[in-house]
């Protein structure tokens, strides 16, 4: 049995941290991150103000910036053949002693991004999605303490990347997709219980 779970949500709202988690405790579980989809520095647009549109810009979809195809791949990838895949990634496939049939033993591969649910050729991907979120004033304390390779220029948050965020979660909730929203203020660990007890809840229905 295969069963793909998304991971979405705001930036820094904590999406890593929970999918760090997960992968530990669920079964032959592989993970495909989105950040590992983003096209080479010199193939994202610049910018009137000067700087690479990491975060998309408004009028230009932020999924321009990244290799979406290459990600749909490695996704059909690990469906056509989880363990080959899990193998290829370092990840040990653990027989169930419980499941006779190898094809009902469960794969689960984990899909984490902050931007999983506007591509429409991953619409019908997952099994379970979650969504993170945070308010404005968190997230931005959260994005200031982060360290990244390119640094945000100043003002470069509250007029675009949050803008953007709302624009790109609006268009998620219009396409209608079955989400599960989770409070990103709760501590990890109450997140972590929330959503791996309702990936069992969920595993033992379909068996």
């Amino acid at each position: 049995m295969k069963y793909v779970i998304g991971i979405g949500g705001v930036t820094n709202g904590g999406k890593t941290t929970l999918t760090n988690r997960l992968i530990k405790s669920l079964p032959n579980c592989c993970v495909v991150h989105q950040d590992d989809f983003f096209k080479k520095p010199d193939h994202i647009e610049v910018g009137e103000d000067g700087f690479r549109q990491w975060d998309g810009k408004p009028g230009l979809h932020l999924i321009t910036a990244l290799d979406m195809d290459a990600m749909v791949n490695t996704i059909r990838g690990w469906s056509e053949n989880p363990v080959k895949f899990a193998h290829s990634h370092g990840v040990n496939v653990s027989p169930s002693t419980e499941v006779a049939d190898p094809d009902q033993q469960i794969h689960i591969l984990i899909v984490e991004g902050f931007l999983l649910y506007n591509y429409k050729p991953l619409m019908d991907v997952y099994n379970k999605s979650y969504y993170i979120s945070i308010p404005y004033e968190e997230c931005k304390r959260r994005r200031s303490t982060r360290q990244y390779t390119v640094p945000d220029p100043p003002g470069l948050f509250e007029g675009h990347v949050w803008p953007m965020y709302l624009k790109h979660r609006n268009e998620m909730v219009e396409s209608g997709l079955d989400i599960a929203y989770l409070d990103g203020l709760k501590s990890e660990e109450g997140i972590y219980s929330q959503v791996y007890e309702d990936i069992q809840n969920t595993l033992l229905n379909r068996l």
